[in-house]
Parts: C-alpha cells; sequence; structure tokens
C-alpha cells in the first residue's frame, strides 16, 4: 500500500482580485491594525505649514493653492478614505487599486494632469529581518500624495528639511519634492546592502576559519532569499528613473532632471552590489558543500588508515588462531612473545610510513 503525501494548501492575497471589476479597491497587505493618517506639509520659501489632518476632506484645500504641499497617507487598510482623496484630487480607479495592492511590481504610469509612482521602501527591523514596504507616489502640478501601509518610514530627513529650510527643497517645485523622497528611500538601500555584504562576509569568514555551525547552511539559504526580495525590489526602480530622466512630461522640470540622473547612478551602483553579493551566495552554498565533502574525506581517511593497519595485524592473529594440532611455532616458548612484538614493530612501521607520506 503506498501512502501519497498530502500536498500542503497554498494560498495567495492575490486571489481577492479574482473576478472583481477593475479599480476596485482591495487592500492585500497584512498591517491591517494600524490607524489611518494623513500628515500635511504646505510650504513656500519663506514659510510652512505642519498639520495632521483630522478630515480627509480638508485635503481639497491645498489642491489649488500657489504653495507646495506634500500629503503623506498612513494606513491602507481604510480603502474608503483612499477612495475619497482620489476623487478629491480625480486619481483614476486603477491607480488607486494599485496604492492599496501591496503586492504591486514598482512602475511609473503618466497622466495628463499627473505622475503615479510605485516603489519599495526597504529597513530591517530590531531583529534584522527585511522589511518591504510599498510607497506610492502621485505628483502634481503643486503637491505631492504618498501612501504608505503604516507609520514609520525613511522621510525624517525631509522633514527637517522642510521644517528648517534645508537645502533648496523649500524654493523649487513639487518635482523637486518627489525626487527628494524617492532619494530618501535609494539611500537607505545603501544601508540594506551594506548589512548585506557585513552578513555574506561573516559567513565567508566562518567557513574559512573552518568553524561552520551546524545550521549556516540555512543562514546563507535566508540570506540567498533576501538578495532575491531585495533585487525583485530595486531592479524595476531602475527603469521607473530613465524613464522620468529622458521624459518630457510637463510636471518634471528641466533643471530637476539633472536630480534624477543622480538617482539613477545610485540605482546602478546598488544593483552591481546585489549582483555582486548573489554571486558571492552562491560560492557561500559551494563553499559550504565542500566543506562537508572535505570533512566527510577527513572521516573517511582516518578510518582507511585505521584499517590499512589493522588488516595485517589481524591476518596474523587469524593465522595463529586456527585450530590445527601440528603448528610449529606452538611449541615455541616465547612465540607468544615473538608474535606480539612482530605486531607492534609492524604496527609501528605502518605509522611511520603514513606519517611520513603525510597522511597522518
Amino acid at each position: 500500500m503506498v501512502l501519497k503525501r498530502k500536498a500542503k494548501k497554498r494560498t495567495t492575497d492575490y486571489q481577492k482580485h479574482v473576478g472583481q471589476v477593475p479599480g476596485t479597491l482591495i487592500y492585500t497587505g497584512k498591517k491591517s491594525d494600524k490607524d489611518f493618517q494623513v500628515e500635511c506639509f504646505d510650504y513656500t520659501k519663506d514659510k510652512i505649514e505642519e498639520s495632521v489632518l483630522l478630515n480627509i476632506g480638508d485635503a481639497i484645500n491645498y489642491k489649488e493653492t500657489d504653495s507646495v504641499t506634500w500629503i503623506n497617507v498612513d494606513g491602507l487598510k481604510h480603502t474608503d478614505q483612499i477612495e475619497n482623496i482620489g476623487q478629491q484630487y480625480n486619481i483614476h480607479p486603477l491607480v488607486l487599486e494599485d496604492i492599496v495592492n501591496t503586492t504591486q511590481r514598482p512602475k511609473i504610469d503618466e497622466y495628463e494632469d499627473y505622475l503615479f509612482v510605485v516603489l519599495k521602501m526597504l529597513y530591517y527591523d530590531k531583529d534584522e529581518n527585511i522589511v518591504i514596504e510599498q510607497v506610492s507616489f502621485v505628483l502634481g502640478k503643486n503637491y505631492v500624495l504618498t501612501f504608505q501601509e503604516s507609520e514609520g518610514d525613511v522621510f525624517d530627513s525631509i522633514r527637517e528639511r522642510l521644517r528648517f529650510s534645508n537645502g533648496r527643497i523649500r524654493g523649487l517645485k513639487s518635482d523637486y519634492l518627489m525626487y527628494a523622497l524617492i532619494d530618501a528611500v535609494v539611500d537607505n538601500y545603501f544601508s540594506i546592502i551594506e548589512t548585506l555584504g557585513n552578513k555574506i562576509e561573516d559567513l565567508e569568514t566562518e567557513l574559512f576559519e573552518g568553524h561552520a555551525r551546524e545550521n549556516i547552511n540555512i543562514e546563507i539559504q535566508q540570506l540567498k532569499r533576501e538578495i532575491l526580495k531585495v533585487r525583485r525590489a530595486i531592479f524595476p526602480l531602475r527603469e521607473i528613473i530613465n524613464r522620468i530622466e529622458k521624459g518630457e512630461h510637463p510636471l518634471i522640470y528641466k533643471r530637476t532632471i539633472t536630480y534624477y540622473r543622480d538617482i539613477y547612478d545610485h540605482l546602478i551602483q546598488v544593483s552591481e552590489n546585489i549582483d555582486i553579493y548573489r554571486e558571492m551566495i552562491w560560492s557561500l552554498m559551494d563553499m559550504y558543500m565542500t566543506t562537508i565533502s572535505n570533512k566527510m574525506n577527513e572521516v573517511m581517511k582516518v578510518l582507511t588508515i585505521m584499517s590499512t593497519i589493522f588488516i595485517p595485524l589481524t591476518f596474523l592473529a587469524g593465522i595463529y588462531g586456527m585450530n590445527f594440532e601440528y603448528i610449529p611455532e606452538l611449541k615455541y616458548r616465547y612465540g607468544y612473545f615473538v608474535l606480539l612484538g612482530v605486531m607492534l614493530l609492524l604496527f609501528i612501521a605502518l605509522l611511520f610510513y603514513f606519517k611520513r607520506k603525510k597522511w597522518l
């Protein structure tokens, strides 16, 4: 009787979209316990107003102003609120659908009145587990809307620059604001890459020094998965920045193109490092398998040497252990001690031979 192993049932969040009308807002993320919060920065070169919008309807007040506005929305599970702000800013339903679909691949869509950009924000939690969070940008004439799954991001430096008017961010338009936000995300990629590099170097040193732990193969496999996740999140962003750099959308001014080109250069550097670390991970796995093979060979070598030493001794003991009546040496008074001496000399000679051959 053959027992069939029951296959593990796997489900996907994308099944929520199957059969739905295009443009239906369905949140596919895991962070459903976060509250909804709308953060607003409205500024000119000379002044800034920072506030938290208690009513999502207040966001419409910043749409047609002469100032530049950054509205940051935290909490994608509240799809009704996302739909409300989308109606206020005339955002296409398919764009809103992509905003709450956290499995969306990084991309850029160009519309007549705005640009829509999706990318992945990466950071490590307190346990050094990599966290990938989707961030969506809607760039308008004088505003930037950002949508995040939950509180906590890499934009604190941008907030400080806005508050204290550091640099040129308060003197330029919304296209520069989106550049600054994307640049903050890309700069954080370098810390992710640096951490990955340190992990790989530690594992490499451990394998080279021969102090590998029993579960080091699991760590290598987990690290390989991390690199694949990072690669999947970062690589499409090059295409996005390249389209912005080479495009002629009226919302992107020529003076800002140079800054986006700098982001593209950073992405090339990050991508090259990812490719290098990916090759190193495969090398680590090969090194681990080689280490296991070498340990097995050492064990087999010791067992082989022991067998080689004891084979002639066993042969001599077998000859004189036979039950024949007429064995000449049986009557010799010192025959037992002579046999032990011969066996001892043979043992020492074999040890000396193996030592000379550097097999021991």
